[in-house]
């Protein structure tokens, strides 16, 4: 007997995001535990993420058990309202794509809901299961992210909204163990899985096949390198241009990415006069490989915001699986994280330029061996427990959605 399953995610490959690798290996894990007895739906979009980044995809890919739908959406900058147009043209396209087909499950990937809340609809009209892979908390966002009065508005009308499509869903998966205090405190009478992100395969077989060089003691500067998303909840338009400045002669940065604030960022470099600061566009991964071999330093930083408390990047077990010192702006669940498993990272306070100019002196300039945490974060194992925890659900599930 074959099991249909719908697979929705905003961004799948070649788009770059934290989302299509992991929609992607999910994919990958259940053809690989359920072989010609799967058959996958996946709707999705053309490559979107970044403006500055274009990859050639077809609108319909099929391969034995797989079908990729890529919907077209309107161009967009990653503005509210021209992600708005987006998400609606997507949404639009995928409940027409959907109407007349009978699946046993839907699995929705979503970190601004709405993705998570079309999957609930669908999973509603067709009467089967739905399995939420919850990736950042939208509302808690909301409310830091907009001004105070806005925040709190945007809040109270999508807070019912969440608390509606997590209520329909048979099983929910939190990307990160800090978002189970919000979770629980909401949905007391709700089980949570917590299958996080990982270190993808691509990244532990490049670095066992290469040689890393250390820095050298002849380069006066250190080479700091930032690869992702250049965005509000970054917040690098707040940190690099002094950061930037106060360390001008000793460290040179380099950003790669694109973002809603990677123009203010640029703004904010001119007003400061820096020119120890390097911006390059959004790369593929095995380009970024290379970038991260020739680094001294890895960076990354959240803004100073009570949501982001929570999450734990992605960009975390990318960084920990190229052994290079990592130096990072966080707070919260993330911080510990980072400071119980990966070995030789500095951590700040977000938006601190005392505390981070501290935190870089801590570093050791060398590669630090971090074998375990692969071993522990590996995707390839998170995403095969996963694809077994979905194969659980069970028919007498499958109307639990109309129920509720």
């Amino acid at each position: 007997m074959t099991t249909k399953i719908l697979l929705l995610s905003f961004y799948y490959p070649p788009d770059l995001s934290a989302g299509s690798f992991r929609a992607e290996a999910l994919v990958n894990a259940l053809r690989s535990e359920l072989g010609e007895h799967v058959d996958i739906d996946v709707i999705t979009t053309r490559p979107n993420r970044y403006h500055s980044f274009t990859a050639d995809a077809v609108s319909l890919e099929c391969s034995p058990q797989l079908t990729i739908r890529r919907i077209d959406i309107p161009t967009h900058r990653s503005g509210i309202k021209d992600q708005t147009k987006a998400f609606i043209s997507f949404a639009i396209s995928a409940l027409k794509i959907t109407k007349k087909q009978n699946y046993d499950l839907v699995f929705a990937t979503s970190s601004r809901l709405m993705t998570a809340s079309l999957g609930a609809l669908i999973a509603r009209r067709n009467a089967c299961s739905l399995y939420l892979d919850i990736r950042d908390i939208f509302v808690d966002t909301l409310r830091d992210l907009l001004p105070s009065g806005w925040g709190r508005f945007a809040a109270s009308i999508f807070s019912p909204l969440e608390r509606w499509t997590i209520n329909n869903a048979t099983r929910v998966n939190l990307i990160s163990p800090g978002f189970l205090p919000y979770f629980n405190t909401r949905y007391p009478d709700r089980d949570f899985t917590l299958y996080t992100n990982g270190v993808d395969d691509l990244f532990i077989n490049k670095i066992s096949a290469s040689q890393w060089t250390e820095h050298s003691k002849t380069y006066p500067k250190i080479k700091v390198v930032y690869a992702g998303n250049i965005g509000a909840g970054q917040g690098l338009h707040q940190i690099i241009p002094e950061l930037a400045k106060r360390l001008s002669n000793q460290v040179e940065f380099h950003l790669i990415g694109d973002g809603s604030t990677s123009e203010h960022l640029k703004k904010a470099l001119e007003q400061a006069q820096v020119d120890n600061v390097i911006i390059s566009p959004p790369m593929k991964r095995d380009d970024l490989i290379h970038i991260y071999q020739q680094a001294d330093v890895l960076f990354l930083h959240l803004n100073n915001l009570k949501a982001f408390r929570r999450v734990l990047p992605s960009k975390l077990f990318e960084y920990a699986a190229t052994n290079k010192p990592i130096w990072g702006g966080l707070s919260g669940y993330a911080a510990r994280f980072a400071q119980k498993h990966i070995k030789n990272t500095a951590i700040f306070r977000p938006c601190d330029i005392d505390c981070a100019i501290e935190a870089l002196s801590l570093l050791k300039m060398q590669q630090t061996p971090r074998s375990d945490f692969v071993d522990q974060f590996s995707r390839h194992n998170i995403k095969k427990e996963m694809a077994k925890d979905i194969l659980k659900i069970s028919p007498k599930h499958l109307c639990r959605s109309t129920k509720n």
